[in-house]
């Protein structure tokens, strides 16, 4: 596998993707940990914070005021985990963790954005936009093909800043035009939404230091996300439904986001629900309807899915 792939439902996007033994290009956080010794701080969001002038600290140190933001100072895992918005001193007191933070509580809107980066400096952007739905659950996200100048301006400015010599991609996810968390990684998700040829330019980026993807044919994606209940022994859906969904119009992947033989508790997954499935699509409607499909299939997830489906009906196309 010439791009280190945790998960097995997005092997898909790399396994034919051409790459020398001696390349390696992580994919999950751990990984890009283990590769990137100098630069690993980043994942210390109390040090994000501390490079931006954001207010934060560690439990145990009071906040000036309320609502704050807490969570864990490291997470690994993603999705969320541990994460809360906290009102009042005694909701902190009854909250208060080992290893967690808190800091400002940002507001604006919450955009991720994948970034190629040589030597600290910027060369490619793109970035994406979820419809939350509560408790780090989202509907679907909308891979967007404009640009958001803003956050290009300032990011680029910190990444020349704090990631000097740092060749790679990355993920920056704001809220407000502002850093909350880095990734010395690029999003695994939606890949696949970024055009013809883009891995394979991600491979001569970290092989011989050169960008050079000409983002001819960028359009607007969509990567709709099918939740259902916690603590649910959940199986896979038949392999031909799947099949069939992946080779419908509009539709460019389907992915079945969980392992069969290793128990629900043991999966990283948001408060609000359990990653079942995700489609990836050109068109909004298209992934809308692959979702409804693949929920008929998860039997415990059909009155989920039928809440979920009333909401997305009133969503304005985008």
């Amino acid at each position: 596998m010439p791009i280190i792939e945790r998960d097995p439902w997005r092997t898909q996007y790399f396994e034919d993707v051409v790459c020398p033994d001696s390349v390696n290009i992580p994919t999950d956080d751990e990984h890009a940990y283990e590769f990137y010794p100098q630069h690993r701080w980043i994942y210390n969001k109390l040090l994000i914070c501390d490079t931006q002038g954001i207010s934060g600290a560690p439990h145990g140190v009071p906040p000036p005021s309320f609502p704050i933001f807490s969570k864990p100072i490291y997470n690994m895992h993603g999705m969320g985990v541990g994460g809360r918005v906290i009102d009042s001193e005694a909701e902190l007191a009854a909250n208060t963790h080992a290893g967690h933070m808190w800091m400002a509580l940002a507001d604006g809107e919450h955009v991720s954005s994948d970034v190629v980066v040589i030597g600290g400096e910027a060369q490619w952007w793109r970035h994406s936009v979820g419809k939350p739905l509560g408790e780090g659950v989202f509907d679907y996200w909308t891979v967007l093909a404009e640009e958001r100048p803003g956050i290009e301006e300032y990011c680029g400015r910190w990444l020349q800043e704090n990631l000097k010599g740092y060749t790679g991609a990355v993920n920056l996810e704001t809220i407000g035009g502002r850093i909350i968390e880095v990734h010395l990684r690029f999003a695994d998700q939606w890949p696949d939404l970024y055009g013809d040829g883009w891995l394979d330019a991600i491979v001569e980026l970290y092989s011989r230091r050169r960008w050079r993807y000409p983002d001819a044919d960028r359009r607007e994606g969509y990567s709709v996300v099918l939740f259902g209940a916690h603590g649910v022994p959940y199986r896979h859906p038949p392999a031909s439904l799947v099949e069939e969904i992946r080779a419908r119009a509009d539709v460019s992947s389907v992915q079945i986001t969980f392992h069969e033989d290793v128990p629900p508790e043991q999966h990283a997954m948001p408060p609000g629900g359990f990653r079942l499935a995700i489609v990836n699509c050109w068109r909004l409607e298209a992934g809308l309807q692959a979702r409804e499909d693949l929920a008929l299939a998860f039997w415990s997830t059909q009155a989920l899915g039928k809440r979920r489906r009333s909401r997305s009906a009133r969503l304005p196309q985008r």
